[in-house]
């Protein structure tokens, strides 16, 4: 066993921590994931890096609805997230982004899965007071909306107005994302059957710094490449410039790319959802804002 350990230590400290983590998570072998971390963790301490680890440890464990541990490993991230937040700025940190994240996101699941729904949403608003003012804001918004949003008014939009009056669906985007891309012959026939009856869509974005190729680029310059891919990609959907604002994505909790919602004629959300939809999944939410 101590032979083993040694080479797991090996392992974990010559290759990425976090991908061998999340590599043995997929294939089901949360024990392996686990030595790894403590293998890594004996040889280097805590660093952001372990501390993520045991983020991807609190998701696998959730995954396999072992609410117990789920919820051991997400309060043991977020524990060691708030002791390397003293040396590591969270602004500047992307492991520690991800991990206090999804510490969050995992015991906000956790409480819903048993039933403690009210508990949850509270428990996220009370993080969203905490971690308003820095990047986790959208992911800690996305987790309240998906539990509370629909049945409500919609959040007003930056930079646009959600037309009265008439069913909108919003869709969410960004410029390097694939599945957004993968998400549009689906949006463009679902616009070329219910636009004709009233349907508006609107699709906001917002700028992230860079451009193809994750190249550092200035505001103007990344304003134009939105407008290229728009035009490139997106014109079956996106009739005209799409409106840029990152207080859309943080109203709306866009964590996630692509973000769908529906709203009906009332500016009442029928549909929140982080991710993409098939036609066959997203055409009879479409249709009931018809009825």
């Amino acid at each position: 066993m101590k032979f083993l350990f040694f080479l797991l230590a090996i392992a974990a400290s010559a290759a990425n921590l976090v991908d061998n983590v999340r590599e043995s998570i997929a294939r089901a072998d949360l024990p392996r994931a686990a030595e790894m971390i403590r293998a890594y963790r004996a040889s280097k301490g805590v660093t952001p890096e372990t501390v993520e680890a045991l983020s991807w440890m609190a998701r696998g464990e959730l995954a396999q609805k072992n609410l117990v541990q789920a919820d051991k490993y997400a309060q043991e991230t977020y524990k060691l997230s708030l002791e390397q937040l003293k040396t590591h700025p969270l602004a500047h940190d992307a492991n520690l982004q991800i991990a206090l994240g999804s510490a969050i996101e995992v015991e906000a699941t956790v409480l819903t899965t048993r039933g403690q729904r009210a508990e949850a949403i509270a428990y996220l608003e009370d993080q969203l007071k905490t971690y308003y003012a820095t990047p986790l804001r959208p992911r800690i918004q996305k987790n309240i909306n998906v539990l509370s949003l629909e049945g409500k008014r919609a959040p007003a939009l930056d930079r646009v107005a959600i037309p009265a009056g008439k069913p909108v669906m919003l869709f969410f985007w960004a410029h390097w994302c694939g599945d957004c891309k993968y998400e549009i012959p689906i949006l463009a026939h679902i616009k070329a059957e219910f636009a004709p009856k009233g349907l508006v869509f609107i699709a906001p974005t917002q700028k992230y710094g860079y451009v193809a190729g994750g190249v550092d680029a200035p505001p103007e310059v990344e304003l134009r490449y939105i407008e290229q891919v728009r035009q490139q990609y997106y014109g079956a959907v996106i009739d005209a410039p799409a409106p840029v604002s990152e207080e859309n994505f943080n109203r709306y909790g866009v964590s996630t790319s692509p973000t769908l919602v529906l709203i009906d004629r009332n500016g009442i959300v029928k549909m929140y959802h982080p991710g993409a939809l098939t036609y066959e999944e997203l055409r009879p939410r479409v249709e009931a804002l018809f009825k």
